[in-house]
């Protein structure tokens, strides 16, 4: 995914999440004694609880593509394939599936016992109509690009194509088929991702709305949709249909919708949540006592430029703009959350075939230089014919951490290259969407990837790209990106996604801040929660001691 989320969050709840029960022992709630005479019979519910940020954007499997959704819908439902504990691809929907020869075509048989929580069966017919639903141009999915590996499905997706020449089908009611364009390595990780979710075709066409509330929500995964106030917080119980229920040891998790690190930490010092982010204020302390928790996560905080608009039509003073920005600052004394600033825009923690980590061989692309900012933005400006810089707004999604960072990054602009610019923040589904339009000349983003490989950050930023809200483009860049995917030879892969990931920053249509990762704070009675590098929650394995 991911993905550039176009997202966004506050920077330390991608991961931490929470909500509320009305015991006061942390996910431990006790039943009423239905038998007197056997004291036995007691039982304790296990409930997790936890915090999803915000109202998630959307429950529709192709919709939701951004870690308000995805967190919380990867535990409603369940792919062909699922990340097990280990974070590599395992069988889930489907229980084995055979490869041609060649590499392309993947038959993947669904279980028996598959059951949608309404009791309908899952059938292959669910995956042809999701797989088709989320390339279809009409339904307008911010992920369909990550199905452009199924043969026929760019061209469907945007308007060359018809959804009949789209290879994927049913061969049966268990027997699920799909041909690719070339091997892909990561298929198996990618088909992981929410996008690729079935959609029970009888529910959907009866109700083209059946994601939007919990009455009529159905489930495939460990969990299914008890209760849903908009905006405030949601409800799942175990789902008693799920081809993998006995394994699932979590009765209930409730999860509220706070939007602030502070006041969640403040839900957990209360005991009313199970996890929690740590707020910067607290973050010294809490790591003097070595209680939190840091895992890995794919995934990179940065900043757009817009090229649509000026000032930052020009190179120069684009990266004038980047080189003023001090990311080890920003990492040491306003997140302080332990990221690693990030001077490329592929995050550490992918191997290449010589086994060294892809960040660690491209090395740092952007650095911290006042000196040199100065003169790139005198260049750029007589370049332009400018005296002064048109007005400029750096413009985020309403956060406190994010405010921070903003602030930071103003005043550095304005110490580093004498440029005034004004910060103006809105509510994330309104930013998002504003975004996506192309209305905001600098504005805050991040990416959390989709699936565990460099080419998925990269491509982002193709010509075009529903996620590449730059309006940057580069047609060897493109073709790099193109080749990459469909090349065997994994060090010549490797090679192409470095040169490509160096004419991005010789354009720099971007400024990167820090990577991401999962710090948290987790009551020491909750055992068996999942956060997967590549960005999802995984609570199929979850219980209370």
């Amino acid at each position: 995914m991911k993905k550039l989320i176009g997202t966004l969050m506050t920077l330390f709840l991608v991961f931490s999440l929470a909500a509320c029960t009305t015991s006061k022992e942390a996910g431990k709630e006790e039943e009423k004694d239905t038998n007197k005479n056997d004291n036995k019979d007691k039982k304790v519910e296990q409930v997790l609880r936890l915090n999803n940020g915000a109202e998630p954007t959307s429950f529709d499997p192709p919709m939701g593509f951004d870690s308000y959704s995805w967190s919380s819908l990867n535990n409603l439902m369940e792919g062909l394939t699922r990340l097990g504990q280990d974070h590599n691809p395992e069988a889930a929907t489907a229980e084995k599936w055979d490869v041609s020869k060649d590499g392309k075509t993947y038959t993947f048989h669904i279980r028996e016992n598959a059951k949608w929580s309404n009791g309908d069966p899952v059938t292959a017919g669910d995956f042809e109509y999701a797989w088709k639903r989320l390339l279809d141009p009409k339904t307008g999915s911010p992920a369909a690009f990550l199905g452009y590996f199924i043969e026929g499905g760019e061209a469907f997706n945007t308007g060359k194509g018809s959804k009949d020449d789209v290879k994927v089908k049913a061969v049966d009611e268990k027997t699920f088929e799909v041909v690719l364009t070339s091997p892909q390595a990561y298929f198996l990780s990618v088909i992981a991702n929410p996008a690729f979710f079935p959609i029970n075709q009888k529910v959907a066409e009866a109700n083209p709305k059946w994601f939007a509330e919990s009455n009529t929500f159905v489930a495939n995964g460990p969990f299914k949709l008890t209760k849903w106030e908009h905006d405030s917080n949601m409800e799942m119980a175990k789902n008693e249909n799920y081809w993998d229920a006995a394994n699932v040891k979590l009765d209930k998790v409730t999860w509220a919708m706070v939007n602030d690190p502070t006041t969640e930490y403040q839900m957990y010092q209360n005991d009313e949540l199970d996890t929690s982010a740590i707020p910067a204020e607290a973050s010294e302390q809490i790591f003097k006592e070595g209680k939190e928790q840091i895992e890995d996560q794919a995934g990179t905080y940065f900043y757009r430029f817009n090229l649509k608009l000026e000032p930052f039509q020009n190179v120069n003073i684009r990266k004038a703009f980047a080189m003023a920005i001090d990311q080890q600052q920003i990492v040491d004394f306003v997140t302080k959350n332990k990221e690693k600033p990030a001077h490329g825009f592929v995050s550490n923690g992918f191997n290449q075939p010589d086994g060294k980590d892809f960040r660690e061989a491209g090395g740092d692309l952007i650095k911290f230089d006042a000196k040199e900012a100065k003169a790139l933005l005198e260049k750029g400006m007589k370049e332009e014919g400018y005296k002064k810089l048109p007005a400029i707004t750096l413009t985020y999604s309403t956060s406190p951490d994010h405010q921070k960072i903003a602030e930071t990054i103003q005043a550095m602009i304005k110490e580093n290259l004498g440029v005034d610019i004004k910060l103006a923040n809105m509510e994330w589904n309104v930013f998002q969407e504003e975004q996506k339009k192309f209305k905001f000349q600098l504005s805050r983003s991040s990416f959390l990837a989709d699936y565990a490989d460099p080419i998925n950050f990269l491509e982002n930023f193709q010509t075009g790209h529903t996620m590449n809200r730059t309006a940057w483009s580069n047609k060897k860049f493109d073709q790099l990106i193109k080749d990459a995917k469909n090349e065997a030879d994994e060090t010549k892969r490797f090679e192409m996604m470095h040169e490509a990931e160096k004419i991005l920053f010789d354009e720099m249509p971007i400024i990167p801040i820090h990577f991401y990762n999962q710090v948290t704070l987790q009551k020491d009675n909750v055992k068996g929660i999942v956060r997967h590098p590549v960005g999802y929650l995984e609570l199929k394995w979850a219980y209370i001691e």
